[in-house]
């Protein structure tokens, strides 16, 4: 594996776990008040595009990042729907 790929992997785990404590917040409290729906939509839909990105350059990195921080996003969008 190259150094480039070990540096995005990292990368990828820093800012996808950064998601992490927002939704176990969320699912723990049971209240998504303080987030914006609207944020939380548009980061969606760029993540699915990073995700296709991904998988046209074949980029384990860029792939797994934005499908499990699509995952992540996902639940806060689906969280905010049912607490509204």
């Amino acid at each position: 594996m190259e150094t480039i790929e070990i540096i995005g992997l990292i990368a990828a785990t820093c800012t996808t776990t950064a998601f992490v404590p927002q939704v176990y917040k969320a699912l723990k409290e049971k209240s998504t008040a303080d987030i914006s729906f609207t944020m939380y939509l548009v980061l969606f839909v760029g993540l699915i595009l990073w995700l296709i990105y991904g998988i046209q350059y074949d980029s384990l990195a860029i792939i797994l990042a934005n499908a499990i921080t699509a995952i992540l996003v996902l639940i806060m969008l689906i969280l905010k729907i049912k607490h509204k």
